[in-house]
């Protein structure tokens, strides 16, 4: 019998590349199925192809190797330090009374959605500048108040991002660069100004913040010399089961334990001091700014690089999804659609109540850790869904669009693998893996907060301009 007549007798075992639905078609029939997920480079747009050739030319390339090893380094050498807590006009670049900070790329008042509008008109109330919100919402449309991205003011922000004048930042210094990076302190519940939310009990909390909470962390700070080393506590967060983005029981538990003998030397009351307490322990979330924070240092460190094609920002406001590269100008952002975040709701809450992806969180998979390191973190299922085969598979995958695996950062699961580190914009649009995003659901409309977690990723769109960009600037 020949060969071929073998061939049709037998069971078949197919490799199927591509559209996956033809492989549920085949495994009805009985075959044995391997899927290949594979897409063209650059999705088949020829524009995008020429690009990727001209880049893939041996002298440019060499010149793109050359800075994006650089680029990793400074993300992997720097050294992070919360060295102190400060008010925002006190320490901000930029910051006024009337400026409002916020996250993503570049947006005007008359496109933010829901959970911004809601945020900035909060911060507005609490800053005095008006009553109430609907008078702060005039106020915000009149032009007096000067709206721009945290990123170009060092800065990042959770959720919306919203950040005004009075509120208390972590300032991180760059030990190794000299940089330093801001962002603002965890409001802990779900019903708060960064989801949205902004009636008479979230701006009594940032008072109290402002008054009580940010005075006692900046107090406490300055009684500590040497500041507190956060890549170190990073990994060690790691290794007790946080992916240090949605899911920071033990980063919370290092920070309060690194903090607390100065936040006892403290001035302030008893009573003052038990309600501080009492707030960082009514959530896991109150170290995940600082790691925002951490991450914001070191890439920070990389940007700027000539020729480098490794990404130092991923950032949405809820309208789009944008990214800086460190080969380009420092504020040249390429932007696409925000993208809908798909995971578990809370009770009562159905997806469509969902506003679209938002904030400067995604800074922590664009440094290696959130989504890049969920294989550390298999508990963060339960928050944001999927399974712990997969969020294993999440880590893994992320090296094939990552440039090196940072040493210092590691993941005791896959034999103490770095995490994935350096998103090379080239890698992102040849192969069309796109990075994994795990991030909190703000309500559509503004006023109501948090009402689930899940996963996402950024839009193509954003990547493939940068890769146009990136094709005329290298030569």
């Amino acid at each position: 019998m020949s060969k071929i007549n073998e061939l049709f007798k037998g069971k078949p075992h197919v490799i199927n590349v591509g559209i996956e639905s033809f492989k549920d078609d085949l495994t009805q029939q009985g075959a044995e199925v391997i899927h290949l997920e594979w897409t063209p480079p650059g999705r088949g747009n020829p524009e995008l192809i020429a690009a990727l050739d001209q880049l893939e030319n041996p002298a440019i390339m060499e010149k793109i190797e050359e800075a994006n090893k650089l680029a990793v380094e400074r993300i992997i050498n720097s050294q992070p330090v919360l060295i102190g807590y400060d008010q925002a006009i006190n320490c901000v670049p930029g910051m006024t009374k009337t400026t409002i900070l916020h996250a993503g790329p570049p947006i005007t008042w008359d496109k933010m959605n829901g959970p911004m509008k809601g945020a900035v008109t909060g911060a507005i109330v609490f800053e005095g500048l008006a009553k109430n919100v609907e008078e702060a919402a005039e106020l915000a449309a009149s032009g007096e108040i000067t709206f721009s991205p945290c990123h170009e003011h060092n800065c990042v922000g959770s959720m919306a991002g919203v950040t005004s004048a009075s509120m208390f930042m972590h300032i991180v210094e760059n030990k190794t660069y000299g940089n330093i990076a801001y962002t603002n302190l965890s409001e802990q519940l779900s019903k708060i100004l960064r989801m949205g939310a902004n009636d008479q009990s979230v701006i009594d909390r940032l008072i109290w913040m402002r008054d009580v909470f940010g005075p006692m962390l900046r107090d406490a700070m300055k009684l500590n010399p040497n500041g507190i080393d956060l890549r170190l506590m990073l990994a060690q967060a790691l290794h007790m089961g946080d992916e240090c983005h949605n899911r920071n029981v033990a980063g919370t538990t290092l920070l309060i334990q690194a903090l607390t003998p100065y936040l006892v030397q403290t001035d302030y009351t008893t009573e003052q001091k038990k309600e501080v307490f009492e707030f960082v322990a009514s959530s896991d979330y109150f170290s995940g700014p600082t790691w925002m924070a951490m991450a914001k240092c070191a890439l920070d460190a990389a940007h700027g690089i000539e020729n480098s094609t490794i990404v130092t920002t991923m950032a949405r406001n809820g309208v789009e999804f944008g990214i800086r590269v460190s080969g380009m100008p420092e504020n040249t952002w390429f932007t696409g659609p925000a993208q809908k975040v798909i995971g578990p709701m809370f009770a009562g809450y159905k997806p469509e109540d969902s506003g679209l992806d938002i904030g400067d969180s995604a800074i922590t998979e664009t440094y290696g850790i959130g989504g890049f390191a969920m294989a550390a973190a298999p508990a963060i299922v339960a928050l944001v869904g999927g399974t712990v085969e997969e969020a294993i598979g999440y880590t893994t995958k992320m090296k094939e669009i990552t440039t090196t695996e940072n040493p210092n950062v590691t993941v005791p699961l896959l034999d103490f693998m770095g995490v994935p580190s350096g998103i090379d914009v080239r890698k992102v649009v040849q192969t069309g893996i796109m990075p994994i995003i795990n991030t909190a659901i703000a309500h559509k409309d503004a006023g109501i907060g948090m009402i689930g977690a899940g996963i996402t990723h950024p839009p193509v769109e954003a990547f493939e301009k940068a890769m146009l960009a990136l094709s005329e600037n290298i030569h």
